[in-house]
């Protein structure tokens, strides 16, 4: 069994000492990233709940040799445990247990600011701040001092100065406010008050400080605010997606814009020349400092976002590539991102509609549909534009080619309006051949076929899509489509009619019975006769039809999330929710997966998961190098089993085997080594260049002069001899030689 699809935005990361690597926490584990690379160099697993928080040690004052070679940090999580890491190493060195779920930590509490000395600490709630004095010897907690500081929004963070008593808060309105000199009456031994009430900018009533400046900029709601390491800037950012840096003394400001998603938290280095921001798109983006210069970007998979419900947009939409094994996920940029699901890596990402994206925009055109043929060489995408008062509604279909690598396709054809002014309800691509079929809530479906240009010998540039044949069944809704596994049939469902097709001639070859309400979903079952429908209104129905004999073969009346089928065995696989979605009102319903032989109307295998609500799974390709004892031809041709929660988290497993096998993301995620950071000088303006000699100088063995006094300082200094060679040379000419006589 694989996991992938953390989230790596669901707590602040944190930088190591040095500022080479990068913590964050994902899912039950630690990953750990070169922040030169921006690769994973390893992860600390050993939690059995979420990790919610972790805290890197700052290393001793006077560290020994020993002490500069390790690397410590803290992790809490959902299970109840502290654990206290050597990161480098990925080990544990202790843990402890602690009973209940730890939500988060710090050095202090979470939601608790620290300054920076430790000298204060600072809370927000509601309409107000409080301060905390904290005595730095000789605690005691009565000798604790508290202020509070008012304002007239609900304060969302805070941030304190690093050298000076200045705070700075930020509402829900986007204000920011800059208390100076707070606690001048209350926290100063020789109890100085502070000026006159009346005197006194942007204070209000009694509170204990000099001043309160307000600036304003951001739109919406303040997330996060933070001090540069010398006290002249602050940053700040919110959902606008943009970091503001304002200079302290002037109030003028500067941006850092177009980093694509609202963000949520922003940690400075120890080394002052790196930082990085969380985005909630799941992305983190290592910046260079002082420009803010985005150098790379950790990507993991996309979280859900909102779309409205319309024609059964609000469930998920997921196109897996069979072949491939990637999951592609629409973004809110209106994008799609390919991820791949072995290897826990986004591998592209690719803009569908080209409109400029607001983070705080309302939804005005959204992707609601892609679907991808079973070797993964063509994709379709639908994207809607809403009308505006009812006005300027557009749907548009879009196929795509393969490009030069799995994840990349290019544009090949746009069709604006394929079904008139109605919406698509399903795409599907024939096997083996370039024909898809895509049906409407119109009444009608089309079948398109690929026609190549032979102008030219780029045929993936002038291949374009056109409409073959019109098909309709009694005016009906068309809402699902499918074709069989060798593509000689073409099942289309006319709302609760399952109606049966040549897609060459588009003639109609059968009808079977009706479903109890529409179908949401057809599809076949591997090779066989059978065809699996899915129905997901207030009736709920999950049935299996022999499509030789137009007779259903079994039903259930279960409410289905998703189901799949295997396109190479007699399996197909149903996510059903555990209760009815009308009456529930979380948003992270469980449910089981069922696993089906198309033969036997008993399930063959369940698993209980948990957010099923949104979820979706499907059918991969195995990958024999993940199983050592994959030997046969049979398991070299595995078929695997997907499941992705409501949240993208997501898990790979054989449906086959019974037993339970984790295997580690590191024995097949291409980890990076870990490379040497540039610091200090180098990280600022790069390596020096090294000047070699461009002659070789042969090494001339120094010989004093007969008058070696008068040429011995001559001169520059830096090609002077040696002071050792200088000295004896120098006091030799001092003595007077006298003749050896002949004894």
């Amino acid at each position: 069994m694989i996991t992938g699809g953390q989230s790596y935005v669901s707590a602040p990361p944190a930088f190591s000492a040095d500022g080479r690597l990068l913590l964050v926490c994902s899912g039950r584990a630690v990953s750990v990233f070169s922040t030169a690379t921006a690769m994973l160099v390893s992860e600390l697993e050993g939690h059995e709940g979420d990790v919610t928080a972790v805290v890197v040690m700052a290393p001793p004052a006077q560290p020994t040799a020993a002490a500069k070679l390790a690397s410590y940090c803290w992790t809490a999580g959902l299970d109840g445990v502290l654990i206290y890491w050597d990161f480098l190493a990925a080990e544990v060195v202790r843990k402890v247990q602690v009973g209940l779920p730890v939500h988060s930590m710090t050095r202090k509490p979470e939601n608790i600011v620290a300054s920076s000395s430790g000298e204060f600490l600072g809370i927000t709630n509601k309409r107000k701040l409080h301060i905390w004095s904290i005595p730095m010897q000789d605690f005691k907690p009565d000798k604790m001092r508290k202020i509070k500081l008012r304002h007239t929004k609900q304060l969302t963070t805070l941030a304190f100065h690093p050298t000076e008593r200045t705070v700075a808060g930020g509402d829900v309105t986007g204000r920011i406010l800059i208390w100076r000199c707070f606690g001048n009456s209350k926290f100063s031994e020789s109890s100085v008050k502070s000026k006159e009430y009346e005197g006194r900018d942007g204070v209000r009533g009694d509170d204990d400080a000099d001043t309160c400046t307000t600036w304003h900029w951001h739109s919406s709601s303040v997330k996060f605010l933070k001090f540069s390491s010398d006290g002249a800037y602050l940053f700040s950012g919110g959902l606008e997606g943009v970091i503001v840096v304002w200079q302290l003394d002037t109030g003028k400001r500067r941006y850092k814009p177009r980093l694509g998603s609202p963000l949520l938290f922003f940690v400075d280095s120890p080394d002052s020349s790196i930082s990085c921001v969380s985005c909630t798109n799941n992305q983190v983006h290592l910046l260079k400092m002082p420009n803010m210069e985005v150098m790379r970007s950790i990507a993991g998979i996309k979280l859900p976002v909102a779309s409205p419900n319309l024609g059964g947009a609000d469930r998920a939409v997921y196109g897996f590539d069979y072949t491939n094994r990637l999951v592609a996920i629409p973004t809110e940029d209106y994008c799609i991102q390919f991820y791949n699901l072995f290897e826990n890596a986004e591998v592209s990402e690719m803009q569908v509609c080209e409109r400029n994206f607001q983070p705080n925009d309302d939804i005005t055109m959204y992707i609601s549909l892609v679907s991808l043929s079973i070797d993964g060489n063509l994709m379709c995408t639908v994207d809607v534009k809403l009308p505006e008062e009812e006005l300027g509604g557009l749907v548009t279909l879009k196929f795509w080619n393969h490009g030069s690598r799995a994840g990349h396709y290019c544009l090949s054809t746009i069709i604006y309006e394929p079904h008139s002014d109605a919406g698509v309800s399903s795409v599907a691509f024939r096997p083996g051949r370039n024909m898809a079929v895509s049906s409407s809530f119109g009444g009608n479906f089309k079948v398109w076929v690929q026609s190549l240009s032979s102008q030219s010998s780029d045929e993936r540039n002038c291949s374009g899509w056109r409409c073959q044949s019109v098909g309709s069944y009694k005016k009906k809704p068309m809402t699902s489509a499918a074709f069989s596994a060798d593509g000689s049939v073409l099942a289309v469902a006319a709302e609760n009619v399952i109606t049966l097709w040549d897609p060459d001639n588009n003639a109609l070859v059968g009808v079977i019975a009706e479903t109890l309400s529409p179908v949401t979903n057809l599809s076949f079952v591997g090779p066989s006769v059978f065809l699996m429908s899915l129905c997901q209104s207030s009736r709920p129905q999950i049935a299996l039809w022999n499509v030789s004999n137009l007779s259903m073969q079994w039903s259930y009346s279960i409410y289905a999330e998703a189901a799949c089928c295997s396109p190479d065995g007699n399996e197909f696989a149903v996510l059903a929710l555990l209760s009815c979605p009308d009456g529930e009102t979380s948003t992270q319903q469980d449910g089981v997966i069922l696993l089906f032989d198309a033969e036997s109307p008993n399930p063959i295998a369940s698993w209980s998961v948990k957010k099923a609500l949104g979820g979706s799974i499907s059918f991969v390709k195995g990958d024999v190098s993940l199983d050592a004892n994959a030997d046969s031809s049979r398991d070299k041709e595995a078929v695997l089993l997907v499941y992705v929660n409501g949240s993208h988290e997501y898990v790979i497993f054989d449906p086959r085997k019974s037993e339970e096998v984790v295997v580690s993301k590191n024995t097949h995620k291409k980890i990076q080594a870990e490379e040497p950071a540039p610091i200090g000088y180098a990280s600022i303006y790069g390596e020096l260049q090294k000047l070699e000699s461009k002659k070789e100088v042969s090494d001339v063995p120094f010989i004093p002069s007969d008058r070696p006094w008068e040429t011995i300082f001559s001169g520059s200094s830096h090609v002077l001899p040696p002071l050792t060679k200088l000295c004896s040379a120098f006091l030799s000419s001092l003595l007077e030689k006298r003749p050896v006589g002949n004894e």
